[in-house]
Parts: structure tokens; sequence; C-alpha cells
């Protein structure tokens, strides 16, 4: 009688189901289920190789649990920090203990102050020097993510010795972690990478026999931790909005007879120029190797331009100090005097010495000397291991324009004076002059996408093809020539995986699960010996009830 009428309840008002799987989901459930997960875009480290040296992190994929610098202990790790907090000594531990490094990154880079400027070049600089295994990747700073960050600081970290024991495991049981999760297959090969160089010339005029040549250079690729987020203004996109507008001035002046220079000038963006001016050696190789006659085989000089907008000051680097009287010795003359004209502007020479046992070189024109050409580097900087010449930090907004036209003006008007041979005067006046509004829009132009040289080594690349359009519209003879890695003795080599997406999923720690797991069990157990032994329960209930009923009576 009894069973029928509990089996009446049970089926009728609260089904087993109810009763069983309910609560547990009601445990296991995150309190608000959209903020379970998040996804943001993640830029893996630089991964290249040079001259057959690993460089930049190896592995791309990552399924890891979050901790923090504070918390992390084992290969499981993903450790999570901001860029601020991380130190060289933290990294170096870091990349042989931890399963992988995601660093945020500040909110805005021209806001820095410079010491904390200088804490990330130097990190930076620490970090692409060498091999790493483990994946690193960078984000850009959110809200989001910021607060993720703060929960995986705060919420895990064990090094908190105010603490009690029970709160302690109190908050190693109920703190919620995070699981980093970045999809993706092991690098390979960037197949049929290929680093193009652009080139025209205008052609010099003169009665008196052979015409002396000058070349224009500046390599166009950029460089920093991250390829995706390596932009270039200054290194060295002031380089090619530089020979850019050198381009559209100088052929103004030999489109026309009177103004026809006596020289021809050659004009060259390469490519590769962070991996060792690899567009340059490719193209002097093609030039001077050639049983063709070679338009640059007996140059005046080749000027290299290379970051000239960090500062007020114009530094003509120079491998072999030029002789009295020969055309680079005259042009730096002329460079000087062109400086009176702006008081914030000096001029001075700096003499290097090309060191072979060296993997990397210096400075560009240090190619153009190996080949025994008189080649000079014109640069705002005067050392090559400045570390501004290669890091994320170096955006549009902190592009200086009105010191880039001031460094245009005078390195166009020193040019100009050598070509028509006018010392004293100046060329170019208010008709024909350096144009800052052009400046400004090629500034922009070339800054609105990353230049790391593997982004640009594919077939068609659009910023390629616009150098090559822009050159058509102003110069003769334009080709582009293209260096390739060998098969057997690559010189360089790329590798595809150069940015993600990562998940983030709210979990609960390790402990958390042995903890629930107990509990489901205790609950589970409870609900079956109250069914087992609902027998003994109703008919104990049913005792009370007719004792009362008895009484009543």
């Amino acid at each position: 009688m009894w069973l029928e009428e509990v089996d009446e309840i049970l089926k009728g008002y609260l089904p087993y189901y109810i009763l069983i799987v309910l609560p547990i989901f009601i445990i296991i459930s995150p309190g608000n289920p959209v903020s379970a997960s998040a996804e943001f875009p993640v830029y893996r480290m630089q991964h290249y190789d040079l001259h057959g040296v690993a460089h930049g992190c190896r592995s791309a994929g990552i399924n890891l649990e979050a901790r923090s610098l504070s918390s992390w202990s084992s290969p499981r790790h993903c450790v999570v920090t901001r860029l601020k907090d991380l130190t060289v000594d933290n990294f170096q531990n870091i990349k042989l203990k931890a399963g992988a490094l995601l660093i945020m990154l500040p909110q805005d880079f021209s806001n820095l102050k410079d010491k904390e400027r200088q804490h990330f070049l130097l990190l930076e600089n620490a970090i692409t020097t060498q091999e790493i295994s483990i994946p690193v990747y960078f984000a850009r700073y959110s809200k989001k993510l910021d607060i993720i960050v703060n929960e995986i600081s705060q919420g895990l970290d064990t090094n908190d010795m105010n603490k009690s024991a029970a709160e302690a495991m109190f908050n190693s049981i109920a703190a919620n972690g995070y699981q980093i999760v970045v999809s993706s297959n092991n690098p390979s090969l960037k197949a049929d990478a290929r680093v193009a160089t652009v080139q025209g010339h205008l052609s010099g005029y003169s009665t008196d026999g052979k015409i002396p040549t000058i070349a224009v250079v500046a390599y166009y690729d950029s460089f920093g931790v991250a390829p995706d987020l390596a932009y270039g203004a200054d290194s060295n996109g002031s380089g090619v909005v530089m020979l850019l507008e050198l381009i559209r001035l100088f052929s103004g002046l030999y489109a026309e007879a009177k103004t026809h220079g006596k020289y021809n000038i050659v004009f060259l963006l390469t490519g590769g120029g962070k991996i060792n001016y690899q567009g340059s050696k490719k193209w002097l190789e093609d030039q001077l190797d050639s049983l063709d006659g070679s338009i640059i085989q007996e140059a005046s000089y080749v000027m290299c331009l290379d970051t000239l907008a960090s500062k007020d000051s114009i530094y003509m680097h120079v491998s072999k100090p030029p002789k009295d009287g020969s055309p680079a010795a005259h042009f730096y003359k002329e460079l000087s005097a062109a400086s009176t004209d702006y008081p914030s502007v000096t001029v001075d020479s700096v003499h290097k010495k090309i060191n072979l046992a060296e993997d990397v070189l210096g400075w560009e024109h240090e190619r153009y000397s190996i080949r025994r050409l008189p080649a000079f580097t014109l640069s705002a900087l005067k050392s090559h291991r400045d570390l501004q010449r290669a890091t994320i930090l170096d955006t549009r907004e902190n592009l200086d324009i009105e010191r880039l036209t001031r460094s245009t003006k005078v390195i166009a008007e020193a040019l100009a004076r050598q070509i028509y041979n006018v010392s004293g005067g100046n060329v170019f006046g208010e008709s024909w002059d350096v144009n800052k509004r052009f400046i400004e829009s090629w500034a922009d132009y070339v800054t609105t996408q990353p230049r790391s040289p593997q982004l640009l080594s594919n077939k068609d690349n659009v910023l390629v093809n616009t150098f090559k359009d822009t050159f058509n519209k102003y110069l003769r003879d334009v080709k582009i020539s293209y260096a390739v890695p060998e098969k057997r003795d690559p010189d360089f080599q790329f590798y595809e995986v150069s940015r993600g997406t990562m998940n983030v999923y709210s979990v609960k720690p390790a402990v958390f699960d042995l903890v629930l797991t107990l509990a489901i069990i205790l609950y589970l157990g409870t609900i079956y010996f109250f069914i087992d032994y609902f027998p003994l329960l109703y008919r104990f209930a049913c005792s009370l009830t007719a004792n009362k009923k008895v009484k009543v009576n």
C-alpha cells in the first residue's frame, strides 16, 4: 500500500532525475555562463632562421592552465602577466620550466614613461636574441583581458603569508581558474618566401662624357618581438618616406631641361633589411657579378637612409673615412652647410669598421662597402645597437613628422647642392621644396600594416606593388628583383603562424574537482540510502501520526 503511494508521488510530482541530476548541474555550473569563456586575438613571437641559426619561439599550440608570475610551478602552466611586471630573469626561468607565456601589452605605448619604455626595450632585446622552445604570445590590452589577468594574479596567488591555513585551503578550492587554449598547428616553413627589392633611376645629362652615379637606398621592412606588431614607423618607415620624397623632388627637377642634373641617381627600396640586408646583398650580386655593365659599378657613393626621425641629429656612418676631395667628403661638407639653416639640427660623422666575424652587419652601407663601393648611412641614431631600431614601440603615434620634414630638407638640399655644384645657396625654395603633406601621407600609409620581413615575403604583396607603381610614376627602368633562400644552404627561412586566436575558459582548480567528486558521491549515497530505507522512514512517520491521533482522542 505505502509503496504504491510513494511511487505515485515520485512519478507524478518529483521524478528521480530532478532529485539527482538537477542539483549536480546547479553546483558545477558557473554563476554567469557568458563569462565562462572569452576570445582574444594574440600575436606569436618572432620565428625565423638566419644563416642557419634559429631565432624566436619554435612552437605555437597551447592548452594549459593559466597561472601568474608568482604562482606557476610546472610545464603544465601557461604564465600570464603584464608586460611591465615581466623581467629578464623571470623570462629566463619561464622559458626553461613553464609550458607557455602570454604577455598583455600596455594600453597606450605613447604614454609610457621613460623608465617603462627602457625596461621594455631591454626585455624585448633579450627575448629576440635567443631561441625559445615554448610558445610565447602577446595580446593587446582590453578591459576583459585585464580583469582575467587580475583574477589569475589574485585568486591563485599562493604566496600571501597573511592568509590563514583555512583561508588558503578555501581559496585553493573555491578560486576561479582559467584554461588557456590556442589551437594552432606546428609552425611550418613558409613556402615560396621571397624578399623583393624595387629599383629605378633618373638619368643624368652631360656633354663631358661619362656621367657619375649616386645611389639612394632604404630598406622598407621593420622588426619587433612579434611580427604582426612591428610597424616600424621610424625604423625604417622614416627612411622609406624620405626616399620617396627625394624621388618626387629630383624627378621634377630632372624633367626640366634647365634643371636636368649631371648625375645619374639610382633609387632602391630594399627588402630584408632586418635580416642582415638580404635585399641589398642579392641586388649587388646581380649587378656586380653579371657580365653586363652595371650602373652602380662606378658609383660616386651609395647613400643609405635609416631611422631619421627619432632625434634632431644626422649622423653619417662610414666604414672607412672618405678621402678629402672625394664625392662622399663633398656631400658631408654640403650636409653640414645645409644644416646651419636649422639650428636644432646637428651633423656629425661616426666611423665604425666592418666586423666580418659578426653574423649580422650593423648598417646597410656595409653591404656596399664590402663590395668596395664608397657608401655611408645617414641616421639620427649614433649607434647601430640602439634598441629603437627593433621594437614594437615604434608606432605612428611616436613618429615626429616635423622632425622628419626638417631632416628631409637638410639631406635633400645637401644632395641638390652637390648635384648642381651650388655651394652657399639654396637649390630648393618656396615654389619647389619638401612637401610636409606628402611626407605625412606616406608615413600614414607605410604604418597602416606591420612590415616584418616574413609578412611581406609573398609573391604579390600590396605594399611592394604600391612602391613599384610610385617608382613607375617618377622614375625610369623600374624593376623588381627577388632574394630567394637556397634549398641546400639558405641564408634565411621564415615560418608560418604569426598570429592566432586565444580562448580563455573559466575553470575550477584540480582540487575543486576532487572535492566536487566527493560531494557528489556523498549526495548520491544519501539519495540511495533515503530511497532504500524509505519504508522504515514511512513506518516511523506513520507511527508518529498514529500516536498523535491517540492523544487527541
